[in-house]
């Protein structure tokens, strides 16, 4: 086992950004990034890739606990600076201390800061009485505006609260991969959820991105403990439960690959618990009970509703890029998509339609194309070892969820796909960890697809609006 991130990969991945980024930008020249957004990138891919490599090295000698509370105290220390800065700077290029091409943002703090003044009855009717329009997007706006009551409609309060969330997401993430892959693996996905520009990012925006991936990370780490334990209770078996069951008031499609995550696991798991067959029999029966409570009511319906218009939410989604001047958005269908889901989102590196945020983010996204080929050894390792029964958890939340985005009209869409990114973190840890000179040898191919990748995305962004 391999129990670090060697550093010849670390340098590739850094080569290869500098040499996708050098490239694109001599290419289209014309519509070269924002030099901030250049730095950003710079900061991020290297603080990923080569601190990942030193710490998991280095770092193999602390203890448990004290490797635990490091990592958990430099995760917050960066989140908390990101907020703080991001705040400033955002409202120094936007006037607004909310991030490029706010909508939801907004929204969500309007709708709080209005409610935190009066009644909770005038929230509870207006997200579930005259106002209703389905349980997928009320948890949010109904937790901001409790943070708002307690604390007042401070913007940058929410943002604190969502570092430090983050930050422990990452304590979590080690408790389930050191019961799933082992110490050494649940050590390196620790720093990696650390270092991952994406997660840090999203602690400066106003949604409801990172509580939705706490709640993920939570449910997931509970969902493992209830299957491995040796005595079950009530309380082991209602907590996962409930963290299923308040995903859907975040994302629909969310709650629903959290109960078939925890239901493939039950089913398929080789932990000795799962082993008496009463006690299997019982679980499955309780997540029936669960799916039949919710059949009769709304979040059964909005499921069936997602599943039955997914071909007209596709054509619609394609229909409006197209009309946008997005001419090639009509190839990217779920067929073509689907296949490249562990890797997706793109990486943007040119500028183009003042998609700010995404470039915001390019480093962040090259982190997940270039790590994509270790999620792909993972599930490869898993299987190849006949382990892939103790991995079915994290594995089928993935699989499941990923592959409902992918058959959408969002499949390049990083944040309808972030939820993803817990889980593939893991695996990227899992890959890593199991590298042989078999595997191993693969790397440098990919290294260069993943050139391929970033420049023609570069291209396929601008041909397809008519820019050259």
């Amino acid at each position: 086992m391999l129990p670090y991130f060697p550093r010849k990969i670390a340098y590739r991945a850094l080569t290869i950004y500098l040499a996708s980024l050098g490239i694109i930008s001599v290419l289209f020249f014309r519509y070269l990034m924002k030099p901030e957004f250049i730095v950003l990138g710079l900061v991020c891919v290297a603080a990923f890739f080569l601190f990942t490599s030193e710490w998991s090295k280095y770092w193999q000698v602390l203890s448990e606990k004290r490797f635990v509370r490091k990592v958990f105290t430099v995760a917050v220390i960066i989140r908390l600076v990101w907020v703080v800065f991001s705040y400033f700077y955002y409202q120094s290029v936007t006037g607004i201390p909310f991030e490029f091409g706010a909508a939801d943002s907004t929204g969500y703090h309007g709708e709080a800061e209005a409610f935190a003044l009066a009644p909770w009855n005038n929230a509870w009717e207006y997200y579930f009485g005259f106002g209703f329009h389905g349980f997928s997007d009320v948890g949010y706006p109904l937790y901001l505006t409790l943070v708002y009551k307690i604390f007042g409609p401070v913007i940058i309060i929410p943002r604190i609260l969502k570092a430090l969330m983050s930050a422990y997401m990452c304590v979590l993430a080690f408790r389930l991969c050191n019961r799933t892959f082992g110490e050494a693996t649940a050590r390196l996905a620790m720093i990696m959820f650390a270092l991952m520009p994406n997660l840090i990012i999203y602690c400066g925006y106003h949604l409801k991105e990172t509580e939705m991936l706490f709640l993920v990370v939570l449910f997931l780490e509970r969902a493992d403990h209830l299957i491995r334990s040796k005595d079950i209770n009530l309380w082991t078996v209602l907590v996962p439960s409930l963290l299923a069951l308040s995903m859907f008031f975040f994302r629909t499609v969310l709650g629903a690959a959290a109960a078939f995550s925890l239901a493939t696991a039950v089913l398929f798991s080789q932990a000795p618990s799962m082993k008496k067959g009463l006690r299997r029999a019982s679980l499955v029966g309780w997540g029936i009970l669960c799916v039949l409570v919710a059949g009769g009511g709304t979040i059964m319906t909005e499921l069936e509703s997602y599943w039955e218009d997914r071909d007209e939410n596709v054509s619609q989604k394609r229909f409006e890029q197209t009309s946008r001047g997005n001419q090639w958005a009509k190839y990217a269908t779920g067929s073509v998509m689907a296949p490249m889901v562990f890797v997706l989102p793109f990486s943007t590196m040119v500028n183009v339609d003042e998609q700010y945020g995404q470039q915001e983010k390019n480093g962040g996204n090259y982190v997940r194309n270039f790590m994509g080929i270790f999620a792909l050894l993972a599930v490869y390792e898993a299987i190849r070892r006949k382990k892939w029964r103790d991995f079915s958890l994290i594995g089928s939340f993935v699989i499941a969820y990923l592959g409902v985005v992918s058959l959408s009209g969002f499949s390049n869409s990083e944040r309808f796909l972030l939820p993803g990114l817990p889980c593939l973190i893991m695996m990227w840890a899992y890959g890593i960890t199991t590298l042989r000179p078999q595997t191993i040898k693969w790397v440098p191919y990919w290294s260069f697809v993943v050139l391929l990748m970033e420049v023609g995305w570069a291209y396929f962004k601008l041909g397809s609006r008519g820019l050259f």
